[in-house]
């Protein structure tokens, strides 16, 4: 388990957490409880926005499960609330790879 500030998201489903002004220290993390579309699919520019500004700036408690590439596959919370279903709640539609 780990927690920290997000300080960028890619897209709809990633995110980076970690120190202000220390990108190196930062963890890239997949959510695993939410699969966005592709930046460049339907949907996917969206999905990219309700994440930032569901979790940009915001601090989100992890628990990592695997990895996939170079990010960790993980499951956050933000304020006790799982980030997946609360972008669900939001209206954040699902069909990524």
């Amino acid at each position: 388990m780990f927690s920290g500030v997000v300080r960028y998201v890619g897209d709809g489903d990633s995110l980076c957490i970690g120190p202000k002004g220390k990108p190196d220290r930062w963890v890239e993390v997949r959510l695993a409880d939410f699969n966005a579309p592709e930046l460049n699919e339907r949907g996917g520019q969206r999905a990219k926005a309700l994440l930032r500004q569901l979790a940009m700036g915001r601090r989100l408690v992890c628990t990592a499960g695997r990895r996939s590439y170079d990010r960790v596959v993980a499951a956050c919370t933000r304020d006790g609330r799982a980030v997946g279903d609360e972008l669900r709640r939001r209206g954040g539609t699902e069909g990524g790879r």
